[in-house]
């Protein structure tokens, strides 16, 4: 292929692709090759798709199998994926024009093209973009059967994040880098005490001179013996794994812009100084500890009424009566009325726009005239404001998803083995 051979295109979509010749063979005297339960796989179908893979196993220049045995494989890829597509009738799959436009768009984007520079690159190399467009969506009619069909069997334990957290793999992946500046005060090999002494009290001038505010990269090209001297001592940055020992130690003690005391090692004194710290998985939330009373409109009561009741219970706590006391008598919220209204700290995010822009903008211990969402009307106090780490949260959710892919692709091959055991295939090669 001309324009398209690099395009990050959908994983059945490269493989689906017809060229001017492949589809004048539609237009001869067609027939099946494969009865699929209550379908069947048309021979211009897998000229088709065998076309295709010619062309992308010739674009990465990889040998082709003999005939009959590429011919073979094919044909049982379209079978399976006929199966799929059957499910999905059953199912009540449908992709909608809207949903189809969307995924070819972001498919374009990722090529870095707009949509009509996608078509066009697609003509240009005799390919139909009506027939590239159909077999979009039938690829996102499988991608959909397959997420139905396995998500639910798919479950990752507690444990098995713990597990993963602690393996070495885990620690690979979950480890900050690290940027550090290091100084070496050297010894020589086999020192004497008297070198060794000298070598210490030079390390810890020179970490007197660091705290007294000497700029460290300048101390590092004149005074360190280390590889990165000439370089301020700046290491660059490194994961745990990636760092000696006792640099990884010391590293992972420190706070961004410390600097350590001299350590010593067979090789002479050491200062560091970590001048940052990239770390993933560090997140800060900010959270609101808020309540509120929520009063809906109803068949019995209309939008100004609610307005009204809200109103009179703004009202009534601004005289001193007692929020909670409120909200269990009266908000429709169920979920806070029975702890006086009470949401706990929360993320802003998880808010209605409306209901977050009151909540920021209102003082703690203070409580809000009623405004509008479209759950009714609210009036709310913020009881508190914190920022809150959920590093670990974000941690944890990120290799529960890792696992989840991992079984996802384990449990693929297994469904996949079994619909095509189910399914009634009559080959007529």
């Amino acid at each position: 292929m001309k324009g398209l051979k690099h395009l990050a295109l959908t994983s059945l979509c490269l493989l689906a692709f017809s060229s001017g010749t492949a589809t004048a063979k539609v237009e001869e005297l067609d027939r099946i090759v494969a009865v699929v339960d209550k379908d069947v796989v048309m021979e211009s179908e897998l000229d088709t798709r065998l076309e295709g893979i010619r062309r992308q196993l010739a674009d990465r220049k990889i040998n082709l199998p003999p005939e009959n045995v590429l011919k073979k494989q094919v044909l049982e890829q379209l079978i399976v994926e006929n199966i799929q597509l059957q499910l999905g009738k059953r199912s009540g799959i449908r992709i909608d024009d809207w949903t189809l436009n969307d995924s070819i768009t972001r498919i374009a984007e990722r090529n870095q093209m707009t949509v009509e520079e996608f078509k066009k690159n697609l003509e240009d190399d005799g390919l139909s973009f009506a027939e590239t467009r159909e077999q979009i969506r039938r690829e996102i009619v499988i991608n959909r059967v397959r997420q139905r069909q396995i998500a639910q069997r798919i479950q990752v334990s507690e444990q098995e994040v713990d597990n993963f957290i602690e393996s070495p793999e885990g620690q690979s992946q979950l480890q900050a880098e690290y940027r550090l500046g290091h100084i070496l005060i050297a010894t020589p090999d086999n020192p004497t005490p008297d070198q060794i002494q000298s070598s210490e009290s030079e390390a810890k001038e020179v970490y007197s001179q660091l705290q007294a505010g000497t700029n460290f990269q300048e101390l590092a090209i004149a005074k360190s013996k280390g590889q990165n001297a000439l370089n301020g001592g700046d290491l660059g940055w490194r994961k745990s794994d990636q760092l000696p020992t006792l640099f990884a130690n010391e590293a992972a003690k420190m706070t961004k812009g410390q600097v350590s005391e001299p350590v010593r090692s067979p090789g002479g004194f050491h200062i560091f100084k970590l001048m940052d710290i990239r770390d993933e998985d560090k997140v800060v939330q900010d959270q609101v500890n808020v309540r509120h009373i929520l009063i809906k409109p109803n068949e019995i009561r209309s939008d100004l009424e609610a307005r009204m009741l809200a109103k009179n219970l703004y009202e009534r706590v601004e005289s001193g009566e007692l929020f909670s006391e409120l909200a269990k008598a009266y908000s429709d919220d169920t979920g806070s009325a029975l702890n006086g209204g009470e949401m706990s700290w929360i993320s802003p995010d998880a808010l209605v726009p409306e209901f977050r822009t009151v909540m920021m903008n209102i003082p703690e211990k203070t409580v809000s005239e009623p405004f509008r969402t479209t759950y009714g009307w609210h009036i709310l106090e913020v009881l508190g404001k914190r920022k809150s780490d959920i590093s670990n949260q974000v941690r944890r959710n990120r290799v529960r998803e890792l696992l989840s892919s991992r079984k996802f692709e384990e449990e693929l091959q297994v469904w996949l083995r079994e619909i095509r055991d189910q399914a009634y295939v009559e080959i007529k090669l």
